[in-house]
């Protein structure tokens, strides 16, 4: 059993999507993973692509792998869909969608595009740096300014139906850096839980 606490998603999804997350989050969280969004599309036939990470944002291969032979079986019982489908396991990548709290705050000075499901000071739609996060919602500075608009908007979550990173040089290093630093750190860990071995 794994003590990691998942932070619960924002944005969940709608109808089949809603029903496949439902039984394979559980499955998902069982093993350290945390699940980022599930999706039904007409992709190569029918493909139910599932996105996932580690807590620290990472995700591999090997990792993809472990998730498929976990949920695939429980899919195969539960039968949420009723035709043949292509399963794809893949990691949220570097323009990802933002669907907690932590992914905004952790992405706090770059450039993301949202929707919200109401209105937000006169729009549906926005594009903008993420400037400040609190727990009700995230703050955007505008990329373009509309008539009579401040430069300044603040998002609640409660209002947000989607939302994206947007690939930028700066997004780009950060999100490298990133990956390395976790990638040490888990790294770290092993060797740890090794010297912890060793003493035993």
């Amino acid at each position: 059993m794994n003590d990691t606490v998942i932070e619960p998603r924002l944005i969940v999804e709608t109808g089949i999507d809603a029903r496949v997350a439902q039984i394979i989050e559980p499955v998902i969280m069982e093993l350290g993973y945390q699940l980022v969004r599930v999706k039904l599309s007409n992709q190569n036939g029918l493909t139910l692509q599932v996105m996932a990470e580690r807590p620290d944002g990472t995700m591999t291969v090997n990792d993809c792998e472990a998730i498929s032979m976990a949920i695939s079986p429980v899919l195969d019982v539960e039968d949420p869909i009723d035709k043949q489908y292509n399963l794809e396991i893949s990691s949220p990548g570097i323009d990802r969608p933002m669907v907690r709290k932590g992914d905004f705050q952790k992405w706090q000075g770059h450039i993301i595009k949202c929707e919200t499901s109401v209105m937000v000071e006169g729009r549906k739609r926005f594009k903008g740096k993420i400037l400040d996060v609190n727990d009700d919602g995230f703050v955007l500075e505008r990329d373009q300014i509309g008539y009579g608009e401040e430069p300044q908007v603040a998002i609640p979550f409660a209002s947000l139906a989607e939302g994206r990173l947007i690939l930028t040089d700066d997004l780009i290093r950060d999100a490298l850096k990133a990956d390395k630093a976790a990638r040490a750190a888990a790294n770290q860990n092993d060797a740890d839980d090794e010297d912890m071995e060793d003493e035993g």
